[in-house]
């Protein structure tokens, strides 16, 4: 009975060692999946890493244009270019010229006024010969412009003292830079530098 029984454990050696040679190409599988793992590490490693979007610099541009911006200069003063002699010098003197231009439209005006009322419709011919009336009429219109031209020059005075007032006296209302001095004895109501004046029957 047990030299019968002999063959059947040659087969389970046969088997046994038969197994082993079935596992052997799934540790060759692992093996070659091996090289592809880290060649994908490496890969992932060596991958450049993308940078963040940089932020708009949208609040950087009120800065630039804050910092472009001109500054506004306060307005020149008239004590920071003369000094407390020479304006009242020029207060005076504004007076003075005030007073002189008063005197002079007022006696400009009265004779204006004299001009009329002497004159009756009967006593002159208004012919192209004599020319009395249209010499008389000249002269009326001639004195009521030179008052109305003192009365203007009064009304820059007044805002000349109102200036000095406000410690802006002798400024120049175009550059903001100062009058010269010698300008300012000159034509005590200046409001402007030689480079910016206009012509006009006031002396400005």
């Amino acid at each position: 009975m047990a030299t019968k029984k002999s063959p059947p454990a040659k087969k389970a050696t046969a088997a046994a060692s038969a197994a082993p040679a079935k596992k052997a190409p799934a540790k060759a599988a692992a093996a070659k999946a091996a090289p592809a793992k880290a060649a994908a590490k490496t890969a992932a490693k060596a991958a450049p890493v993308k940078a963040a979007p940089a932020k708009a610099p949208a609040s950087k541009a009120p800065a630039k244009a804050a910092a472009k911006a001109p500054v506004e200069k306060a307005p020149a003063k008239s004590s920071q270019h003369f000094d407390k002699k020479f304006l009242e010098s020029q207060r005076l003197l504004l007076l003075s010229e005030r007073d002189n231009y008063e005197i002079q439209s007022e006696a400009l005006l009265a004779e204006a006024r004299s001009l009329t009322e002497n004159r009756e419709s009967g006593d002159v011919q208004f012919d192209e010969e004599s020319g009395e009336g249209d010499t008389l009429a000249v002269e009326r219109e001639r004195d009521l412009t030179l008052s109305a031209q003192a009365r203007a020059a009064m009304e820059e005075i007044d805002a000349a003292l109102q200036r000095m007032k406000d410690d802006t006296y002798g400024i120049c209302k175009h550059s903001g830079l100062p009058i010269p001095r010698e300008r300012l004895k000159a034509i005590p109501f200046a409001t402007e530098r030689v480079e910016f004046k206009v012509g006009g029957f006031t002396r400005r």
